[in-house]
């Protein structure tokens, strides 16, 4: 039990590992098993560490014994370990619908799905800076594998721009961190909160470029616009179970900008306090605002997915922007609901472009599904869950993020800005929807039926929206919990260093 902070980031690794190894190698049913068997046991140990942490508080896992600041640091609170939970589910979703006989286009496809996902689970769980570098390059060289997987121009095409654009981004992280590191010692992010309160006024001002870079990477992974143009054409011309688990990628650069500058410059960050604040607001509302004209112009219902992640991306920077608790809360809450409802939305697209013949998922006339009942029964959950309508998940994410804008002015710019993009998707995806099911040419001439691991998949992500709502209370009382825990300093910060690291007279 003492391990289990550690356990999301070796299962994976050593799972991927030994799917490269002859037993499992060239057998593919035998990749299977052993990747389902893997994402089981994540799933298990990744509700033990939120269990866990919810009941005892922060676990911190100190690699080799080397005491922060000095050493590598896993730290599972409640924010960390509910978004590995969610990694892994959304994993297992992907995973179940690829073994429906998607994973056959290349030969690796498992074990790179694996290290993706170690990739993402250790961003989540690292409790220093350099760390978060190492496994932002972990997730993005397996991403860069899965993109072009199976092959095709599109593919190509879509993965030269984003190897191209996340070369840059880690270019930026790494001068980001010499900076920082420069000016405060230290890239564990408890201990940089404590001494970014001690810069002066000439170190402050290197440190607000450290910190101001460290927001544009995280802004690229997050889709911030203007950084956003890079993910309808990468998300678009990936399979679907890749799509899937990408659907969590921009949850990442969200979650490292909530960890980040709420924790180390925070309110509490005296010459740096608050200093995202001022690009924070006009670029998440941006973001917002260009992903809700990328759902109205869509062609297909892929991009339009891919662009329903742009939306989700700028409503959550919004929550991030107004440096509440009761926003955080929010945004833990419709970053649950947002990641596998737009995950089992890539997945739908996916049976519907197979069953429509050579429309494939363009928004045209053609012949009629095979199985439009079941595909249409699927959409319109997964729209309905999306759009924001009650009584699903997506209803109560985005209330709460309205309830949270608390001042006048927070009100009229956020509260017009989320239902006017609510009312356009509402529009968006239902002349959508009308196009796919009911715009038909001719009966259906395709024998190809849904397979039941597919089904099982999809079921497994929408699931997420009804009972997200039905123990409604539980969700935003834990999400609740895991904002407090991460703006109270005494917690996030104070409990995960010796008390030798505190500056002297400082009340925290």
């Amino acid at each position: 039990m003492q391990h289990l902070a550690i356990l999301p980031i070796l299962i994976p690794l050593f799972t991927g590992a030994m799917l490269l190894l002859p037993p499992f190698r060239d057998v593919l049913n035998r990749q299977r098993s052993l990747a389902l068997v893997s994402v089981a046991f994540q799933v298990i140990f990744a509700a033990m560490l939120l269990v866990t942490a919810a009941s005892e508080g922060t676990q911190m896992y100190v690699l080799g014994d080397w005491q922060p600041p000095f050493g590598i640091v896993l730290v599972a609170d409640r924010l960390s370990s509910m978004l590995v939970l969610l990694t892994t589910l959304l994993c297992a979703g992907a995973l179940l619908y690829s073994c429906a006989g998607h994973d056959k286009s290349g030969q690796y496809f498992h074990s790179l799905f694996m290290f993706q996902v170690m990739g993402i689970n250790g961003a989540f769980l690292t409790g220093d800076i350099f760390n978060l570098f190492v496994f932002f390059e972990v997730l993005l060289i397996a991403s860069y594998a899965l993109l072009v997987h199976g092959g095709g121009k599109q593919k190509t095409q879509a993965a030269v721009h984003y190897v191209i654009l996340n070369l840059i981004g880690s270019s930026l992280f790494l001068f980001g961190l010499g900076i920082l590191y420069g000016t405060l010692g230290t890239l564990n992010i408890a201990d940089m909160a404590v001494q970014v309160r001690a810069l002066d006024e000439s170190e402050a001002i290197l440190a607000k470029a450290g910190g101001l870079l460290l927001l544009l990477v995280f802004g690229l992974k997050a889709a911030l616009l203007p950084l956003h143009f890079w993910l309808p054409r990468t998300y678009a011309s990936a399979s679907a179970p890749v799509a899937t688990l990408f659907a969590i990628m921009t949850k990442v650069g969200v979650y490292s900008i909530f960890r980040v500058h709420t924790v180390v410059f925070g309110e509490e960050a005296n010459l740096l306090a608050n200093i995202a604040l001022p690009w924070l607001w006009p670029m998440a509302m941006g973001t917002l605002a260009i992903g809700t004209l990328g759902v109205f112009a869509s062609p297909t219902l892929r991009v339009m997915t891919a662009n329903l992640v742009i939306i989700s991306a700028g409503t959550l920077l919004i929550a991030a922007a107004l440096q509440t608790e009761h926003a955080t809360s929010a945004a833990l809450y419709y970053i649950v609901h947002s990641t596998l409802v737009t995950g089992a939305l890539f997945l739908i697209a996916d049976l519907i472009s197979r069953q429509r013949g050579k429309a494939e998922d363009r928004f045209v006339k053609s012949r009629a599904m095979a199985q439009p009942r079941l595909l249409g029964f699927a959409f319109v959950i997964a729209a309905l869950a999306i759009i924001g309508l009650p009584p699903l998940s997506g209803f109560v994410g985005k209330v709460l993020i309205m309830r949270a804008a608390e001042s006048t002015a927070e009100i009229i710019w956020i509260w017009p800005l989320i239902l006017i993009s609510s009312l356009m998707v509402l529009v968006a995806i239902s002349r959508a929807g009308t196009t796919l099911f009911w715009r038909v040419t001719s009966a259906s001439s395709s024998e190809e039926q849904v397979h039941p691991l597919e089904i099982a998949g999809i079921a497994l992500l929408l699931a997420a929206s009804p009972l997200l709502v039905i123990f409604g209370g539980p969700a935003t009382e834990f999400t609740a919990d895991a904002a407090h825990q991460l703006h109270d300093l005494t917690q996030s910060v104070d409990a995960l260093l010796p008390n030798s690291t505190a500056l002297p007279g400082d009340n925290h």
